[in-house]
């Protein structure tokens, strides 16, 4: 039944409108009544979907109308998570992630009432809830972060302490950068000061005692977006204020040799855009010690932008290791009405990153007379050479 509903509703679109507050008081009768014995896996699911198909479309034509949606459905959502269907608790974070971004203004008090619930342990010790969770995590991030840091100051610790368990976990420690990276782009800078160094401090140490391709890859993003977001000069600084001449380090064992790992076009996006920064608004780059590496990291940049990906993993890595993943649990079902759209954290500022480092290094060229064309010109192999003329010629 709930499988033909979601069809009639994806195919009838705008149409069904005026059928939806009828056809939502069905469903969440329907849905109070299974969660009593949430026995048949298929009906369930597709029941969450026409759910969030419903929202889709209605919320489509009249945003407004996600308050009779919550209205509907927060009552039942609280019978289940108060009865703990753990059948149910992921499909309920993923619904509920999809009404509060839908919301244009700030995040309404009904839900900064449930911010708290969220960030308690045992709900984080269930792998089936872990992506729902970080998915609903993101949208508080990206809709009441101003909130969050007025009202809610002293929950940012628990936020942090769900990426540090996020990040220890072989199998879950890119839930934990995705949170991590929320927390950087969304929070006031100010609210998180205090906790810069030890989220630095927290990543190494992962780096140092299990270091993964995956973690790289999810490293190296944040890196960069921490970059893009603070400036060039403050990521230097934090790493040397972590241990003298360890942004060298950085550059040289872990940028430069992997940033060929990073995979998705967002991703990647972030990165060039970030070590475009690192080349040409970070005043250390350019005289000091680390002015060695500033031709093998534009070098390494122009492969980003021409190399094909990287995407080698060691033998020892197919595998999740068994403390991962403990027990029976429920596994997580993404519910496909749910999805988020792709984000492009610096969207508004760069459109193309071939154009920015063009631009870019033509500043830092009037700002340092003479400086870059010597330093291309002397240390760039000919292959970057040649790509990066014809990035001069696309800028």
């Amino acid at each position: 039944m709930s499988k033909h509903l979601k069809i009639y509703f994806s195919l009838l679109q705008e149409a069904i409108i005026p059928y939806i507050p009828t056809l939502i008081t069905q469903l969440t009768q329907k849905l109070l009544a299974v969660s009593k014995n949430p026995s048949k896996p298929h009906f369930n699911h597709y029941m969450f979907e026409a759910i969030c198909l419903s929202i889709r479309i209605t919320c489509k034509a009249n945003p407004a109308a996600v308050v009779n949606f919550e209205e509907a459905l927060f009552l039942v959502f609280t019978e289940i998570l108060q009865n703990d269907v753990q059948e149910f608790i992921p499909y309920v974070f993923q619904v509920m992630s999809l009404l509060l971004e839908t919301h244009k203004n700030d995040i309404p008090s009904s839900y900064m009432a449930l911010f708290p619930h969220l960030l308690q342990p045992v709900l984080w010790e269930r792998t089936g809830n872990i992506p729902a969770l970080v998915r609903l995590l993101q949208a508080f991030l990206e809709r009441g972060s101003n909130t969050i840091a007025s009202a809610a100051a002293d929950k940012i610790p628990g936020l942090l302490g769900v990426f540090q368990k996020l990040i220890a976990s072989k199998a879950n420690d890119h839930q934990g950068f995705y949170l991590l990276n929320s927390i950087i782009e969304h929070m006031p800078p100010e609210s998180v000061d205090q906790y810069r160094k030890q989220i630095f401090i927290l990543l190494f140490q992962r780096l140092q005692n299990s270091k993964t391709t995956k973690f790289i890859k999810s490293f190296l993003v944040f890196i960069n977006l921490y970059c893009i977001k603070y400036g060039a000069l403050a990521l230097q600084e934090i790493f040397d204020g972590i241990q003298p001449k360890m942004f060298g380090m950085v550059l040289e064992k872990i940028i430069i040799p992997e940033i060929q790992k990073v995979s998705g076009n967002v991703e990647k996006k972030i990165c060039a855009v970030g070590i475009t920064k690192l080349l040409t608004e970070c005043p250390p780059m350019m005289d000091t010690e680390y002015t060695k590496l500033w031709t093998p990291l534009l070098q390494s940049l122009i492969g980003l932008f021409e190399l094909p990906e990287d995407d080698t993993i060691p033998d020892e890595e197919h595998f999740i290791d068994i403390e991962d993943t403990p027990g029976y649990q429920t596994a997580f079902s993404q519910l496909a009405f749910a999805g988020k759209k792709e984000h492009d954290p610096v969207g508004q500022m760069v459109n193309n990153p071939k154009i920015h480092l063009a631009q870019s290094l033509h500043k830092l060229s009037t700002a340092c007379p003479g400086r870059v064309p010597s330093m291309v010109s002397t240390s760039l192999n000919a292959e970057c050479d040649t790509a990066l003329k014809c990035i001069f010629l696309i800028g």
